[in-house]
């Protein structure tokens, strides 16, 4: 078959309506304004401004509170779903030789890709370098790993699709990429569910199995119900290596985890002490400092707390007295928020300099509920002018109080128990008692020796454990600590250097300071699940009057053995080790991911290749958590950062702007916007969450009024498309369902010109190589000039990761050029110019067409120019200007001629008017009624707008541009039915026919 040049299938180029002079061509969707026209191209420019000026508001930190449009209430219209029934055995390629559905439908475009596109290797990076066109460059990521217990949201689903527009873009361009899944053990979330599920189904306690029977419930729990996320991951296209998928407590990451651990201890890195540490009464565990949650409190508010028998109130400042001793009438007032610890107070101090106190130096006073007698300290961390400027210090449940007891040598007394019941040291009348059932109690025995001075409101921060609700208690246990001070410095230098590079770059400044204020990093945790320590205490091996614990580190009993030998001279043999049994902190291994992932501690192949990774992407300041731990651990390990480049993309928030969150129910599974569902699945997956009663109703109302029709189904690329389409490097991201649906729109709009344009080439075409391919004409090199345009700016979007330029740039160049032909370096910029002309004219004429009601005829069309020049530009386009304009044949009239008689007229600019043939194919007498009731409708519309008092807010200017847009039209109506009265005078009679 001969060459076919694109002026072949010139039409679709447009997305307008194809000439009925090519075969089997079907119609697409059209374009109101095209994009050469005066009033589409300011609008083009002005968006473009905008988003110049949003890039540019995003890159100096300023976020953007873009507001999102609310949901339409009005019901979705529901769009025909086409399925690809053509029998397809799983991995095989689909059969795309089969016509294509009339209509775009997102469960037949996506359905059958995903398993071929994994059976024949394309997401690996061996398949990459036997490519041509393979560049030899590397290109590795990991996906940061989300919860197996859980499902990916939206937040998860901008991260992958981020992360997979980046792999396919590198691929295209011919690296080898490498992108690695993977999910976190989540020791905490895990063990919960697990617990729960052997409740409700057997019965049973976790203390009522044996640790290992545990934990082949929770293996088996895993392998039954955690591939989820996996699933959801297939389902949004990620193109993962999932020959190399990764759990963190596979046997590879279970042996990265024991050896960073035995690394860092002898290092000196990793030691074991007894520290004030996070600890959950309801988890009975210790915490990370990134899972206690700071909730401000303005003043008295009541909360639910596990374990609590009532509602409990915080935001109260309660005054207590310490009487002085040896004085009668003498007494110190302290101000205190948690009254539940006053038996673990030890000293009560004030502020040297503050003179209301400076008489009761050296005193002592009694404690209001023991009547010990406590010591008045004095200490310059005492802030004089808060509450009476005297505080009560209980080192065992307070840093600050810890830090200030060590230095006046005070020694804590711990009065509050794992289980957050009050200790022993309590004395009988509280031992026991819940924590805040103590505090009432506490309260009633002060009002009853007179030692209580009442309580006021008092705004503070209570410290919630996010994993159960619960208020975290600041307990003095005896557990495993990793040095971050050395390493974290070492963290902080890498980004001052330009080492390691952080992106949107107003991220360093939380960086430094985080790296600046951390403490040593708790990593012990009180769970089954998770990687059990790797230490083990030598059971009665203390040195003379040394009471201290002996422990040794080993990656084996074996070796820990060994160390045990040589340190206490005693054959191993001999000795009687226990295992700690705590496990590791989540963030420990999940930390080390990108290294066991590559293979760490071995030297592999892949180490070699793809270590460091070349980006890291991931959100929020939760993962930036994440990033940290990572650079500190992996600077340390192995003497290199893990990545050179970490890239951190706003918080996805609902069209209101509110954080997702179960209790809203606003969180959204991924799924649900791709397939479509119905408002009774949504709120059925409500009612089998783990909400508690209230805040179902609050879920389930906020649900109803969100998606009072449901979710319609929109498809992944649709998605995906809006997702990247945010400007993610700045402000919260706030997503809207209507948003993605118009997405899906603009896939309609690409499937169907992929349709006509298909049609127009035939079922025998061939492409040709793009180095022989050259413009047929104008039209041709026109649009290969805007493609080449599109093609730069994609470019330079996925150079800089900014996603939000890319999808604007194809979304405007497929609605307004509408080419799916990949070229460079033709971009002529003089020949846009000029087009821009030739799109104006059609406008014209399409006007013309409208006025006069022309639905299906083809009429002639003159242009005429004053300017020899402009006759010339218009002379090489007059072939797509009838396609465009719905016309038949189109000249040019010399400029001296007159107007031809019986033509409709418009005037394109002061130089050049177009003429367009009604003589027989517009009837006047039919016409002329229905321009007269046009002119009503609109004269009304203009008459009401004009008596109408604006409306308080309205905008004078959008006001006045709607009155010059019904006055204009109202005049074009009335030169049309001038004209039409025109040709009934010129008209023949029927007898003289």
């Amino acid at each position: 078959m001969p060459h076919l040049p694109l002026a072949s299938f010139r039409p679709p180029l447009w997305g307008l309506r194809p000439s009925r002079g090519l075969p089997r061509s079907h119609p697409i969707s059209t374009q109101s304004e095209p994009n050469g026209s005066a009033i589409s191209q300011r609008n083009r420019e002005a968006k473009q401004k905008r988003l110049r000026q949003k890039q540019a508001a995003l890159e100096a930190g300023i976020a953007q509170k873009s507001k999102s449009p609310a949901e339409s209430s009005k019901a979705w219209t529901p769009k025909e779903i086409v399925l690809y029934e053509i029998p397809t055995e799983h991995g095989e390629k689909k059969d795309v030789s089969r016509p294509l559905p009339p209509a775009y439908s997102p469960q037949y475009v996506e359905a059958a890709w995903y398993p071929w596109w994994v059976r024949e290797g394309f997401f690996k990076p061996e398949y990459q370098a036997r490519l041509p066109q393979a560049t030899r460059e590397t290109f590795s990521m990991c996906i940061p790993p989300p919860n197996v217990t859980g499902s990916l949201h939206i937040g998860h689903a901008l991260t992958v699709a981020i992360q997979d527009a980046l792999v396919r873009w590198h691929r295209m361009r011919g690296d080898q990429v490498l992108w690695v899944p993977g999910s976190d053990h989540a020791g905490i979330a895990t063990q919960a569910v697990v617990e729960k599920q052997l409740w409700k189904e057997r019965g049973v306690r976790r203390h009522e199995l044996s640790r290992e029977d545990f934990l082949r419930e929770v293996w088996k729990w895993k392998e039954e119900k955690g591939g989820e996320i996996c699933e959801q991951l297939r389902v949004l296209g990620a193109s993962l290596d999932w020959d190399r998928e990764c759990f963190t407590m596979d046997a590879g990451s279970s042996v990265a985890v024991t050896e960073a651990f035995v690394r860092l201890y002898k290092a000196g890195l990793l030691y074991r002490s007894r520290q004030l540490v996070n600890w959950s009464c309801a988890l009975r565990s210790a915490i990370s400092d990134i899972e206690v949650e700071s909730r401000p409190l303005p003043g008295c508010t009541e909360l639910r707390l596990p374990d609590s028998p009532t509602p409990v109130s915080f935001g109260l400042l309660f005054s207590v007295a310490f009487p002085v001793d040896g004085e009668p009438d003498a007494e110190v007032v302290v101000g205190t928020t948690r009254p539940e610890t006053l038996p673990g107070d030890v000293a009560v101090a004030v502020h040297p300099d503050d003179s209301r106190y400076t008489h009761l130096h050296g005193r002592q006073l009694r404690h209001p509920l023991t009547g010990q007698l406590l010591p008045l300290i004095t200490d310059c961390a005492v802030e004089p002018q808060l509450g009476t400027g005297a505080v009560k210090v209980t080192p065992a449940h307070s840093p600050a109080d810890a830090e200030l007891g060590a230095r006046h040598g005070l020694s804590p007394l711990s009065v509050i128990a794992e289980d957050g019941t009050m200790t022993s040291l309590c004395g009988d009348w509280l031992q026991g008692l819940h924590r805040f059932v103590a505090r009432e109690k506490i309260l009633s025995a002060l009002r009853e020796r007179g030692l209580f001075r009442g309580f006021q409101d008092h705004p503070m921060v209570l410290p919630i454990c996010s994993r159960s609700g619960d208020v975290v208690e600041y307990l003095p246990k005896s557990q495993w600590f990793v040095c971050c001070r050395e390493m974290g410095d070492r963290a902080a230098k890498a980004v001052e250097s330009g080492a390691l590079e952080l992106s949107p770059s107003f991220h360093q400044k939380n960086w430094q300071h985080w790296f600046s204020h951390t403490g040593d990093w708790c990593v012990s945790r009180q769970l089954w699940w998770g990687h059990q320590i790797p230490a083990y205490l030598v059971v009665e091996e203390h040195t003379q009057g040394d009471a201290k614990d002996c422990w040794v580190v080993g990656r084996t009993e074996a070796e820990a053995r060994e160390v045990a030998a040589e340190l206490t001279g005693r054959p191993g043999a001999e000795l009687t080790l226990e295992r700690d049994p705590d496990v590791l902190d989540t963030w420990f291994s999940s930390a080390l991911f990108p290294f066991s992932a590559l293979g760490w501690p071995q030297e592999t192949p892949d180490l070699a290749r793809f270590y460091p990774l070349s980006l890291l992407e991931t959100g929020g300041d939760l993962l930036l958590f994440w990033v940290g731990r990572m650079v500190m651990l992996g600077t340390q390990l192995t003497g290199q950062l893990p990545f050179s480049k970490v890239l951190l993309h706003s918080m996805v928030r609902d069209r209101q702007g509110r954080k997702m969150s179960k209790s809203l129910g606003n969180v959204l599974d991924p799924r649900d916007i791709i397939n479509g569902v119905e408002l009774q699945v949504l709120q059925e997956k409500l009612r089998d969450g783990n909400l508690d009663p209230a805040e179902l109703v609050i879920a389930a109302s906020a649900q109803r009024k969100d998606f009072p029709h449901g979710i319609p189904e929109c498809g992944t690329d649709a998605l995906r498309f809006a997702l990247c389409s945010h400007g993610a490097l700045g402000g919260d991201l706030h997503l809207s369902v209507s948003e993605v649906l118009s997405f899906r729109h603009f896939c309609n709009k690409i499937w169907n010109a992929l349709r006509f344009i298909l049609n127009a080439l035939g079922e025998k075409f061939i492409p040709q190589p793009a180095e022989e391919l050259s413009p047929a004409s104008p039209m041709d090199a026109w649009i290969l000039s805007c493609l080449a345009r599109t093609a730069r700016d994609c470019e330079r979007g996925f150079l800089t990761r900014e996603l939000a330029l890319v999808t604007h740039a194809l979304h405007h160049f497929w609605l307004h050029n509408l080419c799916d032909v990949y070229l460079e370096h033709w971009h002529q910029p003089e020949l846009e110019r000029h087009f821009s002309r030739v799109q104006e004219a059609v406008q014209a004429l399409r006007a013309l067409r409208a006025t006069y009601q022309l639905t299906k005829a083809r009429p002639r069309v003159l242009l005429q120019s004053s300017e020899p020049g402009e006759q010339g530009l218009f002379e090489a386009f007059l072939e797509p200007l009838g396609t465009l304009g719905h016309c038949g044949a189109v000249g040019l009239l010399p400029p001296a001629a007159a107007a031809p008689s019986g033509w409709a007229q418009a005037a394109l600019s002061d130089t050049v008017q177009v003429y367009m043939e009604l003589q027989g194919l517009v009837d006047p007498q039919t016409h002329l009624p229905r321009l007269a009731a046009r002119r009503h409708k609109l004269q009304k519309q203009l008459d009401g707008l004009i008596a109408r008092t604006p409306s308080e807010g309205e905008a004078e200017t959008q006001r006045q541009q709607r009155l010059s847009s019904l006055q204009l039209e109202l005049s074009k109506l009335d030169k049309a039915a001038s004209h039409l009265r025109h040709l009934m005078d010129v008209s023949p009679s029927p007898g003289e026919l």
